[in-house]
């Protein structure tokens, strides 16, 4: 295996774990690349030479590595998904964050992580995508989501409306703050705060959540994942907001079309013995505590 190194970088935690495995990985005879802002940090903290960065370093971090190790939280995580994009390169979270519903591998553990992996005692557990696409042509910079959609007022609009059709069927008019469209992965995320259910990511489904939804009997609602969502926005001429997994731009045609419906690729996320998701529920929500 070729472990790629990625990470949060905004974050002090980060480097010394990172440079303890480097030397681990070396001893054990296992390839590691890094991400170049991993590699320009470890050299500037002197926790490696210029020359072992640039052995290390990878222009292409998903496309030469195996298994991409992610150190942050979910933000990070997320962020790493997107750099395996539509490869479907595996990723494991190491958390040094708070919460960590993704990055479910504590930091001291993932020594004994890559022995598992190594031991072939993991697998891979497939998670739903969305895309979205508008009437102007496909997005650029934010083309899918493995934690939701969000479309949200600026600060320059008050209450926006948002007219969804599934499968060309009306569903509702929505004047709300804004409305959150998640798969599975996300429901623990915007949505879980939002006052969306908590939905098992075995579950092929699409949760719609309104944000401070104007009418108090609007609830979220959980559609198939086959369903194509339709979606126009009306701000009486100001820009509103989409994001994608926490990455947004600034949408200044109101009225367009926008389509949402199931990716047809997955993003891959490394398991290891023991892990399950109703634990990381108990555990991170405090379940059962007293």
């Amino acid at each position: 295996m070729i472990y790629g190194i990625t990470g949060n970088t905004q974050k002090e935690q980060l480097w010394q774990p990172v440079a303890a495995l480097l030397r681990w990985l070396e001893t054990q005879g296992l390839e590691a690349r890094l991400h170049p802002a991993v590699a320009s940090g470890l050299v500037a903290r002197g926790l490696l030479s210029e020359t072992e960065a640039a052995s290390l370093k990878a222009q292409d971090l998903a496309a030469e590595v195996d298994i991409l190790l992610s150190f942050g939280g979910d933000g990070t995580l997320l962020q790493s998904a997107h750099l395996a994009g539509r490869r479907g390169t595996p990723v494991l979270g190491i958390n040094i964050g708070r919460m960590g519903f993704l990055a479910d591998v504590e930091v001291e553990q993932v020594r004994e992580a890559i022995r598992m992996i190594e031991a072939g005692n993991y697998h891979l557990e497939a998670r739903m995508v969305l895309e979205a696409e508008l009437e102007d042509g496909p997005l650029a910079e934010l083309p899918w989501a493995l934690n939701e959609f969000v479309i949200d007022r600026s600060g320059l609009a008050g209450l926006i409306t948002i007219d969804v059709t599934v499968d060309g069927v009306v569903l509702n008019r929505y004047w709300a703050d804004g409305l959150i469209f998640s798969t599975p992965t996300g429901s623990t995320a915007y949505s879980l705060s939002a006052g969306g259910p908590i939905v098992s990511p075995a579950c092929e489904v699409v949760i719609l959540t309104p944000i401070a939804p104007h009418t108090l009997t609007l609830r979220p609602i959980v559609l198939p994942a086959s369903v194509e969502i339709e979606v126009r926005v009306y701000t009486g001429g100001q820009p509103y907001v989409l994001a994608a997994d926490g990455r947004s731009q600034l949408i200044h045609r109101e009225g367009q079309r926008i389509t949402i419906r199931k990716a047809a690729h997955t993003v891959n996320l490394v398991k290891l013995p023991g892990q399950h998701y109703f634990q990381t529920l108990r555990t991170k929500l405090m379940w059962g505590a007293r």
